[in-house]
């Protein structure tokens, strides 16, 4: 469902109406004139469980909105909880009693700009293991300023996760596309998601070597993202896809700053974008999740904000091929999304990554 109301009164009863008694999954686009806090009290009035994010853009049918809510219904909710002070690692994540033989989704909406993510998800699984599909995304503005993104029915926050188990079977499909131009290199300093050092060098350095011949053009103190969003690196991973980091910016000592945690002693290519293989890729996500489901419901498309901002104009077109595929399968499926500051979603047998400038579709029953 697709709200355009901005009063938190009308908002709550839409949700209501829509949802019944189940829950809720809630994806505001950053430029909705809406009070959060607000809609929290208006949705905790009307006793409506919830959990939700705010994010540059949100994805409705064939549509790309800057302004909205798309909700999606939770049933089956087993538990909803909200982590906090991901970045500071001092944290629980709460135990479940999975039943057997019984399928299991975890939706999460994390704060895409905190530190520690990758962190919180080896919590996740090594609480959840593959009892669970995992699913979600990263929250924030294109601003890239950090600030309450995530929230629930116990409130608004920032460097922190909200999460929603349910028994609901899903299918999730994972794909980037971006092809590999130079590397291995090994990452010989790092703090979180600052790369300080590559093969023993400056990162920077090291960064701008390869990436300015490639794209004729020279770093300014103005440019970094112009560039870069063009260049990602990709941790090499066995017998799968490099796991995308997404450099956002170059401090002032030349380390690289990242979307995401990147260890000491990691493995990278650094990686190139064309049009043509990223929306391959994210046909192929949307082919991939259709193979393991038979009758999903509704389909919830998280893509990488930085994808749009490569691709501009033709990001329409990833769009539409992924739509195209669902369509062709399930004529009348639910299809929204949102698109993010970072993926989260189970992999291969089941273990769980954060990615970046990825597309990630998820098929719920």
């Amino acid at each position: 469902m697709f709200i355009k109301s901005t009063v938190p009164k009308e908002i709550a009863q839409e949700i209501k109406d829509h949802i019944g008694d189940h829950a809720a999954l809630i994806s505001v686009a950053e430029n909705t004139a809406v009070e959060i806090p607000e809609l929290i009290d208006a949705l905790n009035k009307d006793q409506t469980k919830f959990i939700g994010g705010i994010f540059p853009k949100i994805i409705h049918n064939e549509k790309i909105n800057d302004e909205g809510i798309v909700v999606n219904t939770l049933k089956n909710v087993e538990r909803l909880e909200v982590i906090q002070n991901i970045s500071s690692g001092n944290f629980e994540v709460p135990r479940i009693t999975f039943k057997e033989n019984t399928p299991y989704s975890l939706v999460t909406y994390v704060d895409g700009l905190t530190s520690n993510i990758s962190n919180f998800l080896n919590k996740l699984y090594e609480k959840y293991g593959m009892h669970t599909d995992y699913f979600g995304g990263g929250a924030g503005s294109l601003t890239l300023q950090q600030k309450p993104c995530v929230f629930s029915n116990e409130g608004f926050f920032q460097d922190a996760a909200v999460i929603c188990i349910m028994e609901m079977k899903s299918s999730i499909g994972v794909k980037h596309g971006w092809e590999k131009l130079s590397g291995p290199m090994i990452v010989t300093k790092a703090d979180a998601n600052v790369i300080k050092e590559i093969n023993w060098k400056n990162a920077f350095d090291v960064y701008k070597e390869i990436v300015e011949p490639d794209s004729n053009q020279s770093f300014t103190d103005d440019n970094f993202f112009d560039i870069a969003k063009g260049y990602p690196f990709g941790i090499v991973k066995t017998d799968c896809e490099c796991i995308i980091r997404d450099p956002l910016m170059v401090d002032e000592e030349g380390n690289l700053v990242c979307v995401g945690e990147v260890e000491e002693n990691t493995m990278l290519n650094l990686m190139k974008g064309y049009n043509a293989s990223l929306i391959d890729a994210a046909k192929s996500a949307a082919l991939e999740s259709i193979s393991k489901t038979d009758k999903p419901e509704k389909a919830i498309i998280i893509d990488c904000i930085s994808r749009i901002l490569f691709l501009e104009d033709e990001f329409q077109i990833e769009l539409n091929e992924i739509i195209k595929v669902l369509r062709e399968k399930h004529e009348n499926i639910s299809i929204s999304g949102a698109l993010t500051l970072g993926e989260i979603s189970s992999y291969g047998e089941g273990y769980l990554e954060f990615y970046n400038k990825t597309c990630v579709v998820g098929l719920f029953n």
